[in-house]
């Protein structure tokens, strides 16, 4: 058993009869008052996500995990395939267990988060950025550096990003996957 003192992201505790993977927390002292975590849940077997508050001291059971290199092969609809890059054997995922599926491309390696009980796996993490290419986008034009302004593209695995005004087609970006954001341009 845990307290709310062990919370951190990515954190998997069980809770309400269901698994959950901790991705935002905030530890808060009022005032006047006893503290709280203030924390917001995502389901490992239904994608849903969840605000809960626990008391200070609250005890929570964590669920004890083990985490996999493996790397991304293809997708077929919403069934995503992975194999393990120690032993390469082969697991298929739902795409709700999966973050951001939509800015994952083929080789891609991450890290699968599996429940040491029954072999189950509870969650994908994705790397911290990603580097893809833009596939279509309005084109650039020269000096358009000094501004924050954007511009939607599209980059090779479908997702749609907003960019800087200067970014073209073909250019290879950066993108922070827990955001979803545009994060740079890579020169080669």
């Amino acid at each position: 058993m845990a307290s709310t003192s062990d919370i951190r992201n990515g954190l998997c505790i069980r809770y309400n009869n269901d698994i959950y993977k901790i991705i935002e927390f905030l530890h808060v002292k009022p005032g006047k008052g006893p503290a709280f975590v203030r924390t917001k849940l995502k389901s490992v077997t239904t994608g849903k996500v969840i605000d809960n508050t626990f008391s200070s001291g609250h005890k929570i059971e964590d669920v004890r995990v083990e985490t996999h290199k493996f790397q991304f092969l293809y997708n077929d609809g919403d069934t995503y395939h992975f194999m393990n890059t120690e032993d390469y054997s082969q697991i298929e995922l739902q795409k709700t267990t999966l973050d951001t599926p939509e800015l994952i491309k083929e080789g891609e390696i991450v890290t699968v988060i599996i429940n040491s009980e029954d072999n189950m796996p509870l969650s994908v993490e994705m790397p911290a950025s990603v580097i893809l290419e833009v596939t279509h986008t309005e084109p650039g034009v020269k000096g358009n550096t000094a501004t924050n302004a954007t511009k939607a593209a599209t980059v090779e695995t479908g997702a749609s990003v907003n960019v800087p005004l200067f970014i073209n087609e073909g250019d290879k970006i950066r993108i922070e996957t827990d955001k979803g954001t545009y994060k740079e341009r890579i020169k080669e």
